[in-house]
């Protein structure tokens, strides 16, 4: 039965190789959680092996995907069904797979929050009620805020704040202050606690952004994963921790503004689009950040 269910799924896609996927992710692009090599060092991390398949017209690789049984790669649910429940966090993540522009593949294994970008090359997706959250551009602020912005980095900095970037830090130092600062925000522990340091020393060569320290102290921190494609740079904001007790120079909004910033000036050195994603559109303070773009789901 399994069988059957598996050759109906992957019905007109063929296996291929983790180097064919990764050659297809180079040409085409996708996203921080279809990055070849994020995939392949969480799913070690799990010990799920990844089934790799591709899409073929003509002789020619047109799309790719990363599978779990009938889920894409790194999927929660497969995570759960596992034991390995909160293992790593990816947040609700932009879902962009390799595929190229006049592909028109049929995805039929279990995804959400996949991309816009994706929308005409696969036709299967239907769009899910929740959208994503992507950063605006630094233009689509008011001048009030952003002005608002810049007094209140000025006003912490001139408190004694000091913005780090992430990686001056170990990945045990990393995992040591978040795991803090996001408990003392929340009121409950983060997920992936107990493995925060081994992912972040995993995803080190993605991990990009600041961290502020008041008084030596640090007050806030964001995870962020970066990967650049060939067309886009895609950014994701998986979580963050602030301390409360500093709420007055709002350091979790000066962090934003920095890394938001920071992350635009960067993609336009490169002429690249940024997507900026704060994950699902469900919370008030992202739609001071963000625009809200719709997401797919099979």
């Amino acid at each position: 039965m399994l069988n059957r269910l598996r050759a109906w799924r992957e019905r007109g896609w063929t296996p291929i190789d983790a180097a064919a996927y990764a050659s297809a992710w180079q040409r085409f692009g996708g996203s921080v959680a279809t990055h070849p090599q994020v995939v392949e060092r969480l799913a070690g991390l799990a010990g799920i092996p990844v089934r790799y398949l591709g899409w073929l017209e003509h002789g020619e690789l047109q799309a790719a995907l990363p599978t779990w049984g009938r889920h894409l790669a790194l999927s929660k649910d497969v995570l759960k069904r596992h034991g390995q429940r909160g293992l790593f966090d990816l947040g609700n993540a932009e879902i962009i797979l390799p595929a190229a522009p006049s592909a028109r593949a049929p995805l039929r294994h279990q995804a959400r929050y996949v991309s816009l970008l994706n929308a005409k090359q696969f036709s299967t997706l239907r769009e899910q009620l929740e959208g994503l959250a992507l950063a605006r551009e630094p233009e689509e602020y008011s001048k009030k805020f952003r002005y608002n912005q810049r007094r209140e980095q000025r006003l912490l900095e001139d408190a004694g704040g000091v913005i780090r970037p992430m990686l001056e830090l170990s990945a045990a130092e990393q995992a040591t202050i978040y795991a803090e600062l996001f408990q003392r925000r929340w009121g409950f522990e983060a997920t992936g606690k107990d493995h925060l340091a081994e992912v972040f020393a995993l995803l080190r060569e993605f991990m990009t952004g600041s961290l502020i320290y008041l008084q030596d102290q640090p007050v806030a921190i964001q995870i962020l994963y970066r990967v650049e494609a060939p067309q886009w740079v895609s950014l994701e904001y998986i979580n963050g921790g602030v301390d409360p007790q500093n709420r007055e120079f709002s350091p979790g909004s000066v962090l934003s503004f920095v890394n938001t910033q920071n992350a635009w000036s960067e993609a336009r050195a490169l002429g690249k689009p940024l997507r900026y994603s704060f994950g699902r559109a469900d919370r008030e303070y992202k739609d001071r950040w963000c625009n809200r773009q719709p997401v797919y789901q099979v």
